[in-house]
């Protein structure tokens, strides 16, 4: 199965529509909570340890325990390389609607170290620091049912 990849914008559109999309954000958690998309929910493909950045070894469970293999999901990540193997990791794994945003929250960096494909944030899309409970990871850990409709 292919990988289809969304601009910032597709996103949005998708999220505002009715069709009940979720904005995964596998942005470790310090990240995740310097700033995210409104509504967005947060599960690390990996996470932040004093060695370095390591697998989150609980990823696909979490993600189907709080959200289900059914929900339409746009991964997202800080410039797309993290968002785009964590799609291909849950389709591996039966989930059947997803889509990755390309760009990420900041963008795809170009050999200079500047900004080749702006991503959510430098385009002007919503960002807050806000999340409720049950969008953090802490509170997707404790989800015991796929989440509420929107």
């Amino acid at each position: 199965m292919n990988l289809k990849r969304i601009s910032p914008e597709e996103a949005k559109e998708l999220l505002d529509s009715d069709e009940e999309y979720v904005y995964l954000d596998v942005r470790s958690i310090p990240e995740f909570e310097a700033g995210h998309a409104p509504g967005a929910r947060n599960i690390p493909l990996l996470h932040r340890t004093p060695v370095g950045m390591q697998p989150n070894g609980d990823f696909v469970n979490v993600c189907e325990k709080a959200l289900g293999k059914d929900a339409k999901i746009i991964t997202a990540c800080l410039k797309g390389g993290r968002s785009m193997k964590a799609a291909q990791i849950l389709m591996a794994n039966g989930f059947s609607n997803v889509v990755d945003m390309r760009g990420g929250f900041m963008g795809e960096p170009d050999p200079m170290g500047g900004i080749a494909y702006p991503g959510w944030q430098p385009r002007g899309l919503p960002v807050t620091t806000e999340a409720a409970q049950d969008d953090t990871y802490e509170g997707l850990l404790q989800a015991d049912a796929p989440p509420r409709s929107a």
